[in-house]
Protein backbone atom coordinates (compact mmCIF):
# COMPACT_ATOMS: atom_id res chain seq x y z
CA UNK A 1 0.00 0.00 0.00
CA UNK A 2 1.43 3.38 -1.01
CA UNK A 3 -1.04 5.53 0.96
CA UNK A 4 -3.39 4.26 3.64
CA UNK A 5 -5.46 6.95 5.34
CA UNK A 6 -8.26 5.87 7.65
CA UNK A 7 -10.90 8.27 9.02
CA UNK A 8 -8.47 11.18 9.21
CA UNK A 9 -9.77 14.51 10.49
CA UNK A 10 -7.70 17.66 10.82
CA UNK A 11 -8.89 20.72 12.68
CA UNK A 12 -7.33 24.16 12.92
CA UNK A 13 -8.81 25.94 15.89
CA UNK A 14 -12.56 25.48 15.67
CA UNK A 15 -12.48 24.93 11.89
CA UNK A 16 -12.47 21.44 10.39
CA UNK A 17 -10.26 21.40 7.28
CA UNK A 18 -10.41 17.64 6.61
CA UNK A 19 -13.22 15.42 7.88
CA UNK A 20 -13.17 11.61 8.13
CA UNK A 21 -10.96 11.21 5.05
CA UNK A 22 -10.23 7.60 4.07
CA UNK A 23 -8.07 6.97 1.03
CA UNK A 24 -6.05 3.98 -0.11
CA UNK A 25 -3.55 4.10 -2.98
CA UNK A 26 -2.12 0.76 -4.05
CA UNK A 27 1.16 0.06 -5.77
CA UNK A 28 0.83 0.40 -9.54
CA UNK A 29 -2.00 2.96 -9.38
CA UNK A 30 -1.73 6.59 -10.49
CA UNK A 31 -4.30 8.94 -8.98
CA UNK A 32 -5.76 12.33 -9.76
CA UNK A 33 -6.87 14.46 -6.81
CA UNK A 34 -9.62 16.77 -8.06
CA UNK A 35 -11.20 19.58 -6.09
CA UNK A 36 -12.06 23.26 -6.30
CA UNK A 37 -10.08 25.93 -4.48
CA UNK A 38 -10.60 25.55 -0.74
CA UNK A 39 -11.53 21.87 -0.99
CA UNK A 40 -8.66 20.83 1.28
CA UNK A 41 -6.24 19.53 -1.36
CA UNK A 42 -3.17 21.26 0.11
CA UNK A 43 -4.10 20.11 3.61
CA UNK A 44 -4.32 16.53 2.36
CA UNK A 45 -0.90 16.82 0.71
CA UNK A 46 0.58 18.20 3.94
CA UNK A 47 -0.91 15.22 5.74
CA UNK A 48 0.64 12.75 3.27
CA UNK A 49 4.06 14.40 3.62
CA UNK A 50 3.89 14.40 7.40
CA UNK A 51 4.00 18.18 7.72
CA UNK A 52 0.89 17.96 9.89
CA UNK A 53 -0.70 15.18 11.89
CA UNK A 54 -4.39 14.32 11.87
CA UNK A 55 -6.45 15.44 14.84
CA UNK A 56 -7.82 11.93 14.75
CA UNK A 57 -7.48 8.94 12.45
CA UNK A 58 -4.56 6.92 11.12
CA UNK A 59 -2.10 7.67 8.32
CA UNK A 60 0.47 5.31 6.80
CA UNK A 61 2.51 6.35 3.75
CA UNK A 62 5.02 4.04 2.05
CA UNK A 63 4.96 1.84 5.13
CA UNK A 64 5.69 4.73 7.52
CA UNK A 65 3.01 4.82 10.20
CA UNK A 66 2.54 8.32 11.58
CA UNK A 67 3.39 8.51 15.26
CA UNK A 68 5.59 5.42 15.07
CA UNK A 69 8.02 6.11 12.20
CA UNK A 70 10.73 8.73 11.46
CA UNK A 71 8.96 11.04 9.02
CA UNK A 72 12.12 12.83 7.78
CA UNK A 73 13.06 9.47 6.27
CA UNK A 74 9.64 9.27 4.61
CA UNK A 75 10.02 12.69 2.99
CA UNK A 76 13.17 11.51 1.24
CA UNK A 77 10.97 9.04 -0.67
CA UNK A 78 8.43 11.65 -1.79
CA UNK A 79 8.86 14.17 -4.60
CA UNK A 80 6.53 17.16 -4.33
CA UNK A 81 6.42 19.53 -7.29
CA UNK A 82 4.54 22.80 -6.86
CA UNK A 83 4.67 26.24 -8.46
CA UNK A 84 5.73 27.80 -5.15
CA UNK A 85 9.05 25.93 -5.36
CA UNK A 86 9.93 27.89 -8.50
CA UNK A 87 10.22 31.11 -6.49
CA UNK A 88 12.74 29.57 -4.09
CA UNK A 89 15.25 28.28 -6.62
CA UNK A 90 18.23 30.37 -7.76
CA UNK A 91 17.76 31.79 -11.24
CA UNK A 92 21.51 31.91 -11.92
CA UNK A 93 21.89 28.16 -11.42
CA UNK A 94 22.10 26.03 -14.53
CA UNK A 95 19.41 23.47 -15.23
CA UNK A 96 21.94 20.72 -14.49
CA UNK A 97 22.68 22.26 -11.07
CA UNK A 98 18.96 22.58 -10.33
CA UNK A 99 18.39 18.91 -11.14
CA UNK A 100 21.44 17.71 -9.19
CA UNK A 101 20.25 19.64 -6.12
CA UNK A 102 17.23 17.34 -6.10
CA UNK A 103 19.41 14.49 -4.83
CA UNK A 104 20.22 16.50 -1.71
CA UNK A 105 16.80 18.20 -1.36
CA UNK A 106 18.61 21.54 -1.18
CA UNK A 107 17.92 24.95 -2.65
CA UNK A 108 21.16 25.44 -4.51
CA UNK A 109 23.92 22.89 -5.07
CA UNK A 110 26.41 22.90 -2.18
CA UNK A 111 27.80 19.36 -2.38
CA UNK A 112 30.06 18.01 -5.06
CA UNK A 113 28.03 15.58 -7.17
CA UNK A 114 29.57 12.29 -8.14
CA UNK A 115 30.07 11.29 -11.75
CA UNK A 116 27.16 8.85 -11.62
CA UNK A 117 24.93 11.68 -10.35
CA UNK A 118 25.84 13.80 -13.37
CA UNK A 119 25.15 10.84 -15.66
CA UNK A 120 21.80 10.26 -13.99
CA UNK A 121 20.83 13.93 -14.43
CA UNK A 122 21.72 13.69 -18.10
CA UNK A 123 19.66 10.53 -18.54
CA UNK A 124 16.62 12.12 -16.86
CA UNK A 125 16.89 15.12 -19.18
CA UNK A 126 17.20 12.82 -22.20
CA UNK A 127 14.27 10.65 -21.13
CA UNK A 128 12.09 13.73 -20.72
CA UNK A 129 13.21 15.39 -23.94
CA UNK A 130 14.88 18.32 -22.18
CA UNK A 131 18.54 17.82 -23.11
CA UNK A 132 18.68 21.19 -24.83
CA UNK A 133 18.15 22.99 -21.49
CA UNK A 134 21.00 21.29 -19.62
CA UNK A 135 23.47 24.20 -19.47
CA UNK A 136 21.01 27.09 -19.62
CA UNK A 137 20.37 29.35 -16.67
CA UNK A 138 17.14 28.51 -14.93
CA UNK A 139 15.98 32.14 -15.11
CA UNK A 140 16.05 32.04 -18.93
CA UNK A 141 13.43 29.28 -19.14
CA UNK A 142 9.73 29.80 -19.77
CA UNK A 143 7.16 28.91 -17.13
CA UNK A 144 6.41 25.59 -18.81
CA UNK A 145 10.08 24.73 -19.20
CA UNK A 146 10.68 25.50 -15.52
CA UNK A 147 7.91 23.11 -14.51
CA UNK A 148 9.52 20.36 -16.57
CA UNK A 149 12.83 20.96 -14.81
CA UNK A 150 11.14 20.87 -11.39
CA UNK A 151 9.77 17.43 -12.24
CA UNK A 152 13.20 16.30 -13.45
CA UNK A 153 14.68 17.61 -10.18
CA UNK A 154 12.17 15.55 -8.18
CA UNK A 155 13.04 12.41 -10.17
CA UNK A 156 16.72 12.86 -9.30
CA UNK A 157 16.04 11.48 -5.81
CA UNK A 158 14.31 8.36 -7.26
CA UNK A 159 11.11 8.97 -5.26
CA UNK A 160 8.62 6.20 -4.59
CA UNK A 161 5.78 8.75 -4.66
CA UNK A 162 5.67 11.82 -6.92
CA UNK A 163 3.09 14.51 -6.16
CA UNK A 164 2.38 17.02 -8.94
CA UNK A 165 0.57 19.91 -7.28
CA UNK A 166 -1.32 21.85 -9.98
CA UNK A 167 1.72 21.84 -12.29
CA UNK A 168 -0.14 23.47 -15.20
CA UNK A 169 -1.02 26.65 -13.31
CA UNK A 170 -0.19 29.69 -15.43
CA UNK A 171 0.60 27.75 -18.60
CA UNK A 172 -0.95 28.43 -21.99
CA UNK A 173 -2.64 25.54 -23.77
CA UNK A 174 0.48 24.62 -25.78
CA UNK A 175 2.82 24.59 -22.77
CA UNK A 176 0.18 22.70 -20.80
CA UNK A 177 -0.10 19.93 -23.38
CA UNK A 178 3.68 19.63 -23.63
CA UNK A 179 3.93 19.24 -19.86
CA UNK A 180 1.08 16.72 -19.75
CA UNK A 181 2.79 14.71 -22.50
CA UNK A 182 5.93 14.61 -20.37
CA UNK A 183 3.94 13.43 -17.33
CA UNK A 184 2.36 10.70 -19.46
CA UNK A 185 5.85 9.57 -20.48
CA UNK A 186 6.92 9.33 -16.83
CA UNK A 187 3.81 7.34 -15.88
CA UNK A 188 4.50 4.76 -18.59
CA UNK A 189 8.08 4.04 -17.53
CA UNK A 190 8.48 0.58 -15.95
CA UNK A 191 10.16 2.02 -12.85
CA UNK A 192 7.82 5.00 -12.52
CA UNK A 193 6.96 6.28 -9.05
CA UNK A 194 3.34 6.33 -7.99
CA UNK A 195 1.90 9.60 -9.30
CA UNK A 196 -0.59 11.86 -7.53
CA UNK A 197 -1.77 14.63 -9.88
CA UNK A 198 -3.55 17.51 -8.16
CA UNK A 199 -5.82 19.83 -10.13
CA UNK A 200 -9.18 21.57 -10.31
CA UNK A 201 -9.33 21.23 -14.12
CA UNK A 202 -10.98 18.03 -15.35
CA UNK A 203 -9.52 18.40 -18.83
CA UNK A 204 -5.99 17.87 -17.46
CA UNK A 205 -6.72 14.31 -16.31
CA UNK A 206 -4.74 11.95 -18.52
CA UNK A 207 -5.65 8.32 -19.28
CA UNK A 208 -2.62 7.20 -17.25
CA UNK A 209 -4.44 8.30 -14.08
CA UNK A 210 -6.37 5.11 -13.47
CA UNK A 211 -8.07 6.41 -10.33
CA UNK A 212 -9.55 9.71 -9.18
CA UNK A 213 -10.43 11.13 -5.79
CA UNK A 214 -13.01 13.93 -5.65
CA UNK A 215 -12.46 16.15 -2.61
CA UNK A 216 -15.17 18.63 -1.61
CA UNK A 217 -15.20 20.86 1.45
CA UNK A 218 -12.64 18.70 3.19
CA UNK A 219 -14.46 15.41 2.62
CA UNK A 220 -14.06 12.58 0.14
CA UNK A 221 -16.98 12.99 -2.24
CA UNK A 222 -16.07 9.98 -4.36
CA UNK A 223 -12.99 7.81 -4.97
CA UNK A 224 -12.42 4.98 -7.41
CA UNK A 225 -11.58 4.16 -10.99
CA UNK A 226 -11.50 7.29 -13.12
CA UNK A 227 -13.99 5.90 -15.64
CA UNK A 228 -16.53 5.39 -12.85
CA UNK A 229 -15.89 8.69 -11.08
CA UNK A 230 -15.75 11.14 -14.00
CA UNK A 231 -19.27 10.59 -15.27
CA UNK A 232 -21.81 13.27 -16.10
CA UNK A 233 -23.95 12.34 -13.10
CA UNK A 234 -21.10 12.21 -10.60
CA UNK A 235 -19.55 15.48 -11.78
CA UNK A 236 -22.93 17.24 -11.83
CA UNK A 237 -23.44 16.24 -8.20
CA UNK A 238 -19.85 17.10 -7.30
CA UNK A 239 -19.87 20.61 -8.76
CA UNK A 240 -23.50 21.20 -7.84
CA UNK A 241 -24.56 22.36 -11.29
CA UNK A 242 -25.83 20.57 -14.44
CA UNK A 243 -22.88 19.62 -16.64
CA UNK A 244 -22.27 18.02 -19.99
CA UNK A 245 -19.33 15.64 -20.30
CA UNK A 246 -17.59 15.15 -23.63
CA UNK A 247 -14.91 12.48 -24.15
CA UNK A 248 -12.16 12.94 -26.71
CA UNK A 249 -9.17 10.60 -27.06
CA UNK A 250 -9.63 9.20 -23.55
CA UNK A 251 -9.77 12.65 -21.95
CA UNK A 252 -12.86 14.54 -20.95
CA UNK A 253 -14.07 18.10 -21.04
CA UNK A 254 -16.99 19.57 -19.14
CA UNK A 255 -19.33 22.42 -19.94
CA UNK A 256 -22.40 23.92 -18.36
CA UNK A 257 -25.68 22.61 -19.67
CA UNK A 258 -27.62 25.32 -21.45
Amino acid sequence: MIIDIKNATWQRGDKTILKDVSWQVKNGEHWCLLGLNGAGKTALLNLINGYMFPTKGDVTVLGFEFGKSPLPELRKLIGWVSSSLQQRLYGNDTVEEIILSGKFASIGLYQQPEENDIEKAGKILADLGCEQFRFRRYETLSQGERQKILIARALMASPKLLILDEPCTGLDIFAREQLLSMIDTIAKQPDAPTLIYVTHHVEEILPCFSHTLLLKQGEVFRAGKTADVLTEGELTDFFGTPLEVERKKERIAISLKS
